[in-house]
């Protein structure tokens, strides 16, 4: 299914209607990898020419998290920051404490004893979020 479609069934699902604005908010989210949040994100598009209100930028990232197009990451800061899920695979993250610098990474021992430990005590996974608060090279 194309991204445009996804976007459109998430809406429709929602009881919003598709726009151009919706159309370019996703397209701004998977044009990057980076970590934004949501006003890093909507002044991204108003420098771009793109007229979004700060509302339908808020609500449109709403919907893809909900839909589960878009993982919303809270690093503790008080800031969410926002991901594409399309295309992405699973990954984990080290976040800078001091400067806020966002590292993924993946290690399949870590993800097969998070798997042992939930099998031992007679749990099912159903998803997880793996985030390790450290200092950067930079900031140490």
């Amino acid at each position: 299914m194309s991204k445009s479609n996804l976007l459109k069934n998430a809406l429709k699902k929602e009881g919003l209607r598709y726009t151009q604005q919706r159309q370019l908010i996703w397209d701004e989210l998977c044009s990057s990898e980076d970590h934004r949040d949501a006003e890093e994100i909507y002044l991204s598009l108003r420098k771009d020419g793109v007229n979004a209100s700060r509302a339908t930028v808020y609500r449109t990232i709403d919907v893809l998290v909900k839909n589960k197009l878009v993982r919303k990451l809270e690093l503790g800061d008080g800031k969410a920051r926002y991901e594409n899920k399309i295309d992405s695979s699973h990954h984990d993250h080290l976040i800078c404490v001091k400067c806020g610098k966002i590292e993924e990474f993946m290690d399949d021992k870590i993800e097969s004893i998070q798997d042992d430990i939930v099998k031992s005590l007679g749990f099912k996974m159903i998803r997880h979020i793996h985030q390790l608060f450290v200092l950067c090279d930079k900031c140490q």
